[in-house]
C-alpha cells in the first residue's frame, strides 16, 4: 500500500514537472484528472452554469500560466480548486448577478425522498451568501478541505476559517429555520 502511494506521488510529481516544462500531454492529464472538481467548486461559488464554465476555463488558463509557482506538486488538487474558486468569485463579483442555483451535483435522478422545497430553500440561502463565503463552504463540503487548506487558498488563518465557517453555518441554519 505504501509503495503505491509513493509511486502515485512520484507519478503526480513527474506529470507536474513535465507540464511545467511545456509537455501539453502532461497538462492534458492534469485537466482530465481535475476537471470535474474544478467545475463543481466553480458552480457552487457562483451558482450560474454559464459563469461557472467561464470561471473554469479562466482557471485552467491561470493554472497553465502559473503552474511553475506551485511549490508542492502533492498539493496540486487543492491549488487547482482554490484557483477555480477564486476565478468564480471574481467573475461573479464582476457580474453582480444573484440567481437561484440548481444544486444537482451527483446523480441526475435524485431519490424520491428528497424534499424539493428544502433544496430550493437551501439554494436561496446559499445564494444570499457572498461569493467568498460560498467558496469557503464549497471548499469545505464539496472539496473536503480542512481549515488550514482553505486558509491557504483564501488567504486566511485556519482559525479564521473555522470561525467564519461556524458563523456561516449558523446563518444558514437560521435562514432555513433549522436552529
Amino acid at each position: 500500500m505504501i509503495v503505491s502511494v509513493v509511486a502515485e506521488a512520484e507519478t503526480q510529481l513527474s506529470i507536474v514537472e513535465r507540464a511545467i516544462a511545456g509537455d501539453e500531454a502532461a497538462f492534458a492529464r492534469i485537466v482530465a484528472a481535475h476537471h470535474d472538481d474544478m467545475a463543481r467548486i466553480a458552480f457552487f461559488v457562483c451558482g450560474d452554469l454559464d459563469v461557472a464554465e467561464e470561471a473554469e476555463q479562466s482557471a485552467w488558463g491561470v493554472a497553465y500560466r502559473r503552474l511553475k509557482d506551485l511549490r508542492d506538486p502533492e498539493r496540486l488538487r487543492p491549488w487547482l480548486m482554490s484557483v477555480a474558486a477564486n476565478e468564480a468569485r471574481q467573475i461573479a463579483r464582476s457580474r453582480r448577478r444573484r440567481t437561484v442555483r440548481e444544486l444537482s451535483v451527483g446523480d441526475p435522478t435524485p431519490p424520491r425522498s428528497i424534499d424539493h422545497a428544502a433544496m430550493i430553500d437551501l439554494a436561496d440561502a446559499l445564494g444570499r451568501l457572498d461569493p467568498k463565503d460560498r467558496a469557503i463552504v464549497g471548499l469545505r463540503f464539496i472539496g473536503g478541505f480542512e481549515s488550514a487548506e482553505i486558509g491557504r487558498a483564501m488567504g486566511m488563518t485556519a482559525t479564521g476559517v473555522r470561525v467564519r465557517l461556524r458563523r456561516l453555518l449558523q446563518r444558514l441554519r437560521k435562514d432555513l429555520g433549522d436552529d
